[in-house]
């Protein structure tokens, strides 16, 4: 059971390939643009515009990259489906139902997504196929995969159980996604989106979410303005290699410190699989 995977991920030197491809198609077409390239996760890597470009298009750039990445496709069949009368697809969560948004792929994997927005719907996805097209680098990186998750969510589960406490512990990938979640029957409630709060705060901040605890309650309430961190402990970044892989949260337990306690036990789950599959490597080929 391997408990990290490899992934592509577009990375800067990439991101800037593209964004030069969008700009090439642009001018050669007479288009004032905006061009955002995104990761997996639709967070922004980098950022253009032609001259002239309207300043609007920087936000709806990037809201169409986002769509392709998260969703996995063309943003193009998010606005059919709204024109073809499913309304209902306005409500997706993270989508902008707008043409212009291509994932970027290596290998059959998503691995980013380009979106230009300032001309009309086809201009615009016309730059992005273009840019698409180049090849453009990425870089590898450690992922946490379903069975990690798992285990490590369950793991904290059940010592949790041994000391008769009930809270909601989950997993998130290194972009803060849900990947594995427990909530035991005598869980509260609201433990279970605290507890993927504190996961994801520790995944895209590459720290525990009790740092950021600490400095709002040491002096630092601006703290709390930090975009999409909870500042409550609890979440634990897991680290392979010296590289954030996913995070862990656990709320709902005694007390906070409790929670934080559980969660620490998380990175001790990952290494004890690894270990064991390690030994029942070398022992086989003995």
């Amino acid at each position: 059971m391997a408990v990290v995977r490899t992934r592509r991920i577009i990375d800067d030197a990439g991101a800037s390939t593209v964004l030069a491809a969008a700009e090439r198609e642009a001018l050669a077409q007479g288009l004032r643009v905006v061009v955002a390239v995104v990761d997996p996760w639709g967070e922004l890597v980098a950022l253009g515009r032609t001259p002239a470009a309207q300043a609007a298009s920087s936000r709806v750039a990037v809201d169409k990259a986002r769509t392709a990445a998260i969703f996995v496709r063309p943003s193009r069949e998010m606005e059919e489906q709204v024109t073809n009368g499913r309304l209902g697809a306005l409500a997706l969560n993270g989508a902008s139902c707008l043409i212009g948004g291509i994932p970027l792929v290596v290998d059959g994997e998503v691995v980013g997504a380009v979106g230009t927005s300032g001309e009309t719907p086809d201009e615009d996805e016309s730059v992005s196929i273009a840019a698409a097209a180049v090849e453009f680098s990425t870089a590898a990186a450690g992922e946490l995969t379903y069975d990690g998750a798992r285990l490590a969510a369950e793991a904290i589960a059940e010592a949790a159980a041994e000391r008769g406490v009930a809270p909601v512990v989950c997993a998130v990938d290194s972009g803060g996604e849900l990947v594995y979640i427990v909530r035991p029957d005598d869980a509260q409630v609201a433990s279970v989106r605290v507890t993927e709060d504190k996961a994801r705060t520790a995944a895209i901040y590459r720290r525990e979410s009790r740092d950021f605890e600490e400095q709002a309650s040491r002096g630092r309430p601006s703290a709390l303005h930090l975009a999409r961190a909870v500042p409550l402990q609890g979440g634990i970044p897991l680290i392979r290699d010296g590289e954030v892989i996913g995070a862990i949260g656990v709320s709902g337990a005694s007390s906070a410190d409790e929670d934080q306690e559980l969660a620490a036990m998380a990175a001790g789950a990952l290494g004890a699989s690894a270990n064991g599959r390690a030994r029942a490597t070398a022992t086989a080929e003995a």
